[in-house]
């Protein structure tokens, strides 16, 4: 490694990290980098995925007090996850250096179309939540309006607003919630459903295999298949993708193909880069950033993509 490739990858892992902590895809900032470096591609990829695991330790400590009261989804949903990440972790590190390689410019492309996803997706998700809860709301004037409210939301904390109405109104006018006796806060009484589990378990595939978008996956299972607020699913959401990422991540330092110099890089800049993010989250507008993070994505994988022809 020169000072070219340190630098490289500092700056790459500042910016994966604020990205994260913004707007998600910071793999497709931090793996491109390293292939800039020299890097082959498997060993990129397992690089950035052990570099930027801190970012999702760091996501899921945010969301503490909205991951309070689903210690029982947490039971049924972990294992399936970690059979997740450890599925996809053996596919590529059995996976040719060649095939992933002639792969990567097509995941590019997903991981950008899964990101670009992501607004609607959650708009979608809060819509779909507060449209079921006020079917089952035994207020006939207020839950109506309340779902009225969440369709006509142009954006997802306009729809996220609603839907936490439309949630919390019913639950609390049923009685549809439970004390959940691992920790004693409320979580909502539906249970998890085998096809959540499968989703959970295909995500983390995905997600341990190469990473970028991982989060929005699980958002869309979450979201389309659980009923809560957005803010809990998206904390559950959060500490799913950090327990596939820290299982990808422990098979990977086995597999003895990280390249340690590049990924202690991408520790300590993507951690500071997260830190930063936070505190400019608020003044930044998180759909520029995604479109920023799209357009460097697709021009990543065209890149790629005429290289190899």
């Amino acid at each position: 490694m020169n000072g070219w490739d340190a630098a490289l990858t500092a700056g790459a892992g500042l910016l994966a990290g604020g990205v994260n902590a913004i707007a998600g895809g910071g793999t497709l900032i931090a793996f491109p980098a390293l292939l800039a470096a020299g890097l082959p591609a498997v060993t990129a990829n397992i690089t950035s995925s052990t570099g930027l695991v801190t970012g999702y330790a760091g996501g899921a400590l945010g969301y503490r007090r909205e991951l309070a009261g689903q210690a029982a989804r947490l039971r049924a949903l972990g294992p399936p996850a970690v059979a997740g990440g450890v599925v996809g972790a053996v596919i590529l590190l059995v996976t040719p250096g060649g095939a992933f390689k002639a792969a990567v410019p097509f995941l590019v492309l997903l991981s950008c179309a899964l990101l670009a996803s992501q607004t609607k997706l959650g708009a979608f998700v809060a819509r779909r939540r507060a449209a079921r809860a006020a079917s089952l709301a035994t207020n006939p004037i207020a839950a109506p309006a309340a779902a009225g409210a969440a369709v006509a939301a142009s954006s997802v904390e306009d729809a996220r607003v609603a839907a936490h109405a439309v949630v919390q109104a019913p639950a609390a006018a049923a009685g549809s919630a439970r004390a959940d006796p691992g920790d004693g806060a409320p979580v909502a009484a539906q249970p998890v459903t085998w096809p959540t589990r499968a989703g959970v378990f295909l995500a983390g595939v995905y997600g341990s295999y190469f990473g970028a978008g991982l989060g929005v996956l699980l958002l869309g299972v979450l979201g389309v298949l659980l009923v809560d607020d957005l803010q809990r699913t998206n904390a559950l959401k959060t500490l799913l993708s950090f327990i596939v990422n820290a299982v990808g991540v422990v098979i990977f330092l086995a597999s003895a193909q990280v390249a340690w110099a590049y990924a202690g890089i991408l520790v300590v800049a993507s951690a500071i880069g997260g830190v930063l993010g936070a505190r400019v989250a608020r003044r930044l507008p998180a759909k520029a950033l995604r479109a920023g993070v799209i357009t460097l994505g697709v021009t990543v994988a065209v890149v790629l993509l005429i290289r190899d022809i």
